[in-house]
């Protein structure tokens, strides 16, 4: 090719393809989906790696793996890898129970050593397996991937080994061990994580990182409570960044004393790539359950007061039904009538989001 034809297809404008249904994953939330991208089915796009941050049993976990639960159900994550590299070793549920018979069926670790079940152990193995992943997607008999690292914090780095290993002789040759300088996450997470964003959007595969809360010890009183590790890279290159929290922790009344049924976690999304939107939502999940969709959406449409409530009645008006809570939720699930529901809330999100816009006359056309 000539010069100055390779400077004519450099020039050449190339229309971006609007994205589509297809090209997008449910987070199992219709709330948590409305606030990335306005849509009650759609939450995570193709092609992106995702920053998943969160105080210790605050729902991470449920909310990746409900993920993989989601594709399996969606034809345009049917050839999909699920890759759970369980770092920390703290996802002790039954997946088949809670997550279905094609998630345990189809999720694997991202290496195996003989017939065991290998995870990263250091942040550089991480990199390592999902460069490995991506290469094979990439192939041109690939399959591309949904990779969950749980978590960021698990890892350890390689000059942390070694500086323990260094300190581990000094202390046994009775010598002072010399202090610590980091175990090098920043920088090794900074180096790497941008190298993956092209081949993860080649591939249309989708990467979730997540990262534990610490309290940020003499924070000034302007300053944030809560902080992570990992550097600032984690946050620059995601696409979305959420933080997850325990608002109150659910409970019944049996036999006389109070039992926890779960939790009510509420979702921050700090960061947003695909509308710009930093939205907050909550959602209750249950330890025999796992996310409740139905029962966050009636508490949506009961705090926009769109369905209202008396005597712990609910008057769906939608659905033509009054009860309670639980009764509600029984009638729309043997109706069938989830879908409905979902495209209400969505309905209502949309009409509060129209009315945030400010209506001015364009200054670009």
């Amino acid at each position: 090719m000539k010069t100055e034809d390779i400077k004519k297809a450099l020039r050449k404008k190339t229309k971006q393809r609007k994205l589509t249904s297809k090209d997008f994953l449910s987070t199992g939330s219709t709330l948590l989906n409305c606030a990335i991208t306005g849509d009650p089915n759609n939450g995570f796009a193709k092609g992106h790696y995702y920053f998943i941050v969160g105080d210790s049993v605050s729902g991470k976990t449920w909310l990746s793996l409900t993920c993989l639960a989601e594709a399996a159900l969606s034809p345009h994550f049917k050839n999909y890898r699920f890759i759970y590299d369980n770092a920390e070793d703290g996802a002790l549920m039954n997946i088949e129970k809670f997550f279905g018979k094609e998630v345990a069926r189809r999720m694997q670790p991202p290496n195996w050593l003989k017939d065991a079940p290998l995870f990263s152990a250091t942040i550089e193995e991480f990199y390592y397996n999902v460069d490995t992943a991506l290469r094979n997607a990439l192939d041109v008999h690939g399959t591309p991937f949904i990779y969950i690292l749980d978590s960021m914090d698990s890892l350890s780095s390689e000059p942390e080994t070694e500086k323990f290993d260094a300190n581990k002789k000094a202390y046994e040759k009775g010598k002072e061990a010399k202090g610590s300088y980091g175990d090098g996450k920043a920088k090794i997470n900074s180096s790497n994580i941008r190298r993956l964003l092209s081949p993860l959007k080649k591939s249309g595969s989708i990467l979730i990182i997540l990262n534990q809360t610490r309290d940020n010890i003499g924070a000034m009183p302007f300053q944030p409570k809560k902080t992570r590790s990992g550097g600032h890279a984690l946050k620059f290159y995601a696409c979305v960044e959420l933080w997850s929290s325990t608002v109150e922790k659910i409970k019944k009344t049996i036999r006389g004393k109070k039992r926890q049924l779960g939790i009510r976690c509420k979702i921050q999304i700090k960061k947003n790539r695909i509308t710009g939107r930093e939205r907050s939502v909550e959602i209750p999940i249950y330890h025999s359950f796992g996310i409740d969709d139905v029962g966050s959406c009636i508490d949506y449409l009961l705090e926009e007061e769109h369905w209202k409530k008396s005597n712990a009645i609910i008057n769906a008006k939608d659905f033509d039904f009054k009860g309670s809570r639980r009764k509600l939720i029984k009638h729309i699930e043997k109706e069938n009538l989830e879908k409905d529901l979902r495209e209400l809330v969505s309905d209502v999100w949309n009409e509060i989001e129209e009315a945030c816009q400010i209506e001015r006359k364009p200054r670009y056309e």
